[in-house]
């Protein structure tokens, strides 16, 4: 017996309002077999580089041909393309405005300078401009994309259907920058805060790969932050550790460091070699 296919979901509607629902009602309506992981919906409304963060940070533990839905998407309605994305090993689908970034490669995602920025894909992806309207919804509500186009896509991709179907090939798509700090000729890592999560840690855009060494001056909102410490049990007040997803954090234990500190996502993060 094949397995059941796997589509996910992520967006920034949260969880107060129906729109969620009525995404996985569609998409279930056409396929009863898809099993509907939720990756989360509490992304920041229209934040849609820290939509690309979160969806990088999970795609990679996911079965091959996964059908991943993303819907963080300011220009609903307008001439933005709607995207359908298929890569060696998963489907995405979403709008064409950078969201969908963590499917593309580094190398590729290096081009896109402060992006998001067209790139071209290369000879083994293929990407589809969503205009087939056999595949949509109807009628096709001017806001709500996700329901009317996204979820239909994605169902009808995790039933086995061409992506070639689904519309017309483009190739290109636009990308965000991979999420790295930039690196000063005196060996200082300018990063920022790419995401905030429920207990208030400050996740940034600095990559354990790229740290000068485990000594460090570290500064975000003006003050000062202690040094590396490999656990949040092991630090007295904010401190900086590397988390799960191999970038810098800085957390304040049994507290909030984005409340001590009053940051928020984009503020400037420094990482000074001693």
């Amino acid at each position: 017996m094949p397995p059941r296919p796997i589509v996910t979901l992520l967006t920034d509607f949260g969880l107060a309002d129906p729109y969620v629902a009525a995404m996985k009602g569609v998409l279930l309506s056409l396929n009863p077999d898809a099993i509907v992981v939720d990756i989360g919906h509490e992304v920041r409304p229209q934040r849609v580089e820290q939509g690309a963060f979160i969806l990088e940070q999970v795609i990679g533990y996911f079965p091959p041909w996964t059908v991943h839905v993303a819907v963080v998407d300011p220009g609903v309605g307008t001439e933005r393309r709607a995207l359908a994305l298929q890569t060696p090993r998963a489907f995405f689908v979403g709008p064409d405005n950078g969201l969908l970034s963590p499917a593309l490669p580094a190398r590729l995602r290096s081009q896109a300078g402060d992006g998001p920025c067209p790139v071209p894909l290369p000879p083994e992806y293929r990407a589809v401009s969503i205009e087939n309207q056999r595949y949509f919804r109807h009628p096709v509500s001017s806001t709500f994309h996700g329901r009317d186009i996204f979820a239909p896509a994605a169902a009808y991709l995790s039933l086995g259907t061409c992506i070639d179907a689904l519309g017309p090939p483009v190739d290109s798509v636009l990308a965000l920058p991979p999420f790295r700090a930039r690196r000063l000729p005196d060996g200082t890592l300018v990063g920022r805060i790419v995401h905030i999560d429920r207990f208030g840690n400050l996740i940034t855009s600095i990559h354990r790969e790229d740290l000068p060494g485990p000594r460090l001056a570290l500064e975000v909102g003006g003050r000062q932050v202690a040094g590396l410490v490999r656990t949040y049990a092991e630090a007295e007040g904010l401190c900086a550790l590397i988390g799960s997803a191999g970038h810098l954090e800085i957390a304040l234990p049994m507290g909030s460091a984005a409340r001590a500190l009053d940051v928020d996502i984009g503020a400037e993060v420094l990482a000074r070699p001693l």
